[in-house]
């Protein structure tokens, strides 16, 4: 049951941190890429984002869950339990704080140089700067795994 239980958080791990580097690094950034309309360019990534997002809510908190009851009540400093708290914080701040407001904004239309563009860009900043530590996160996940390791 313990190999079983192993597979599928590394399994989870890999779709979501994977996800994330996809689709923040080769995706989107290919879509500006080759597209001529940066305004088609934005709304698509925005869509792969948001469905990016929902893949890690799920597969970040079944590994949250995982964490839990493998540690039950022994070690709430438990690093990974923190990790993956932190970035499922981020995810559920970037799908439900972040991209409405962003949504929101470019429903009124950005221009140049206008207040929305401005705040637009704000946003966009922080949404930026908190997927590169999520990425960065995941990626320490992936290179320690999910189970602690066996005391010598």
């Amino acid at each position: 049951m313990g190999r079983f239980l192993s597979a599928g958080e590394n399994i989870l791990l890999t779709l979501w941190v994977g996800g994330l580097w996809i689709t923040g690094y080769l995706v989107v950034p290919a879509l500006f890429a080759t597209l001529d309309d940066r305004m088609l360019a934005g709304d698509l990534a925005g869509s792969v984002f948001s469905l990016m997002s929902w893949v890690g809510l799920a597969c970040g908190g079944l590994l949250l869950l995982g964490v839990l009851l493998r540690e039950r009540g022994r070690s709430p400093r438990a690093w990974r339990l923190w990790v993956l708290a932190t970035m499922l914080a981020i995810v559920a701040i970037g799908l439900f704080v972040l991209q409405p407001q962003m949504q929101a904004l470019k429903a009124q239309g950005i221009g140049p140089g206008s207040v929305q563009a401005v705040e637009f860009g704000r946003l966009h900043g922080v949404s930026s700067v908190l997927f590169l530590i999520n990425s960065i996160l995941g990626l320490l996940l992936v290179g320690a795994g999910m189970r602690p390791l066996p005391k010598a």
